[in-house]
């Protein structure tokens, strides 16, 4: 069986590049010393990187890594990098300016303008070659970036990859090109991850592997299907299934599903609501075509060691057949082990990292973080999991878990909190409102308000929302649209709708009413009633592109 060598700097979920390797024939090997001796024995090696570009740079370079990689490429043997990875190749960048990267392209990167677009980029893109294909990267199909620096494409910068003779694949993020997938003799770069881009990403990993670049041709009707429109800044509509994950009474661990939160039956029995094995729903949400599976653990693991924490096997499992983003929410804070050792949430969000995760969904604890951000006077102090994470691994690897819930007043006046007028008054006839955050899973309310929260968050370095809604939970009623509206209103960063969806329709509805990013999907997948396939022939049908490659 051929090896393959990977540079391990800790940076990131490498877990799941060793699963697509070892998915496709090959044996992976981690390098995690610069003096190891397999390094020089290798035959074809990967650079992954994943967050800051300063903090993979640095760490690189520190650990003696520059001269080995060098004498790599100056050999003649493939090289691969993958997101940051690719990076690595250019002067430096706008993220990291003091960090230097290997200089091999002679141009520096730059953030992503936030005026037209949410920023970072996360989702479904293509790229097009500019000239011939390399290594089977096709324009019809759909790959997974998750970035908010870019290597943009300028006069100049094509300039200085013609003149030095690089191929290069083109994206489109809102009205910006930028650079998706570089080669020039034994290197190739993408800045996108085909490990999490389902079977198209595979392909791309197999076809470097192999050192071959085949072409595939469409018919004029695919074609049409599968071009990008760039209507939503170049992605696709992007259609995640959640599993709430906890332990039910008899210590299994199921997926359940909330009715506003309360998930246990009405019955006598008043047991956990059971509908699925995690790591099996997650697979098969896969195959459906779910562009993202995002974990929830609502069981707190109090009496269990972190390292032997059940999420933690759930995510190994899952990311043996999963080649698409896996996030997992809960418990991502700083703890006490049961050994009575200090573990912060850096080192808790590592652990998940290194078993599967892409990316890590903070709740209560974002609550406390804005909160204290107020009492600062509008900064943060460092030490919150957004800020700690976010420098470590980059803003995309953060989410926020937001559980709001409608508080209905007179006026602007009665609350410090944003408001807004509501299309649908309540009882008392009442039409101001705005959404009060709750915290532990919605058992316990705060003075703060969604607006609030989310802006606060953005500012310390969260890169993503999961807008929850207790109103609309378990009600299959449709996301709420004014609640969407609000946040959109309130952050640049991407924003998922999530709670109420129960026929695809709804996903419509947030897509073309609001200006929602993604929609997630729990109840309807889990009891039967709709697959994510059916939602995404739907959207279709409606004119929303969606990615077709299916698990």
């Amino acid at each position: 069986m051929s090896v393959v060598h990977i540079i391990d700097v800790e940076s990131g979920n490498l877990q799941s590049l060793i699963n697509a390797i070892e998915r496709l024939g090959f044996k992976a090997y981690l390098v995690k010393k610069s003096d190891d001796p397999e390094l020089a024995n290798a035959s074809k090696l990967i650079l992954p990187g994943v967050g800051n570009f300063g903090h993979f740079l640095d760490n690189l370079f520190s650990r003696g890594f520059e001269k080995p990689i060098r004498e790599f490429i100056a050999s003649g043997k493939p090289i691969m990098g993958v997101c940051v990875g690719l990076q690595a190749l250019f002067n430096t960048s706008e993220e990291s300016p003091q960090s230097s990267g290997f200089k091999y392209i002679n141009f520096d990167l730059s953030k992503f303008d936030a005026s037209d677009k949410p920023v970072p980029e996360i989702g479904w893109n293509s790229c097009t070659p500019d000239s011939d294909s390399f290594f089977g990267l096709d324009p019809y199909k759909r790959y997974y970036f998750v970035h908010s620096y870019a290597a943009i494409l300028t006069p100049h910068s094509e300039k200085v990859l013609i003149e030095n003779n690089w191929k290069y694949a083109k994206a489109k993020y809102g009205t910006q090109e930028f650079i998706a997938a570089v080669s020039k003799d034994n290197i190739f770069a993408t800045q996108f991850h085909p490990e999490k881009s389902g079977l198209a990403g595979l392909h791309v990993i197999e076809n470097f592997l192999k050192q071959q670049h085949p072409v595939t041709t469409y018919t004029e009707e695919q074609k049409s299907t599968l071009a990008n429109d760039y209507s939503n800044f170049g992605l696709t509509r992007r259609i995640i299934a959640c599993l709430d994950v906890r332990t039910n009474d008899q210590g299994d661990l199921v997926v359940t599903k909330g009715d506003q939160y309360d998930v246990r039956e009405k019955g006598q029995e008043n047991d956990v609501r059971n509908l699925g094995k995690p790591v099996e729903l997650a697979q098969k949400y896969y195959e459906q075509g779910a562009d993202e599976v995002t974990f929830l653990n609502i069981t707190s693991f109090r009496d269990c060691p972190l390292k032997d924490t059940p999420m933690l096997k759930v995510l190994r499992l899952a990311a043996k057949t999963v080649f698409v983003p896996l996030t997992v929410g809960g418990g991502i804070k700083d703890i006490v082990d049961v050994d009575g050792t200090k573990i912060p949430a850096l080192e808790v969000a590592s652990l998940y990292f290194r078993s599967g995760a892409d990316k890590v969904s903070i709740g209560t604890d974002s609550v406390y973080a804005a909160e204290k951000y107020y009492e600062l006077g509008g900064r943060g102090d460092g030490t919150s999991p957004i800020e700690t994470i976010s420098k470590a691994y980059g803003a995309q690897a953060v989410v926020i878990s937001v559980d709001p819930k409608r508080v209905y007043v007179d006026g602007p006046q009665d609350t410090k909190n944003k408001t807004f007028q509501t299309k649908f008054p309540n009882e008392k006839g009442q039409n101001w409102c705005w959404y009060e955050c709750t915290i532990k899973g919605g058992r316990e309310t705060r003075d703060i308000g969604v607006w609030e929260l989310t802006k606060a968050c953005e500012a310390l370095g969260a890169g993503e929302v999961l807008l929850n809604c207790i109103d609309k939970d378990g009600s299959n009623s449709g996301y709420d649209l004014e609640l969407l509206d609000h946040v959109k209103d309130a952050v640049k960063i991407p924003v998922i709708a999530s709670s109420g969806a129960g026929n695809p329709g709804h996903f419509e509805e947030a897509f073309t009413q609001t200006r929602a990013d993604a929609c997630l999907g729990a109840g309807m997948f889990h009891r039967g009633e709709y697959t994510v396939n059916d939602v995404k022939e739907y959207l279709l049908k409606k004119g929303l592109k969606v990615r077709m490659d299916r698990g």
